[in-house]
């Protein structure tokens, strides 16, 4: 994903990101970014770890004891 950004590209975001929001600013903007990292891996964790009961909703029907099917063509 960042394989054309070498050492040189890095420095220069960093000195972008100087000028943009100034030394004060920049290291709550990083932990501001690093907790919803946070928040959003152990969101999406919970997403995946999440049971599927789906299988309680589910009604178990079988229709081919109330239809009556009766083995005609369409006409042409």
């Amino acid at each position: 994903m960042l394989g054309g950004i070498g050492a040189t590209g890095f420095i220069l975001l960093a000195l972008l990101a100087l000028l943009l929001f100034g030394p004060n600013k920049l290291p709550e903007l990083g932990r501001a970014f690093g907790r919803t990292l946070r928040e959003f891996k152990a969101g999406a964790r919970d997403v995946m770890d999440e049971p599927s009961d789906k299988s309680k909703d589910r009604i178990e029907v079988n229709r081919t004891d109330d239809v009556k099917f009766d083995n005609k063509r369409l006409p042409d």
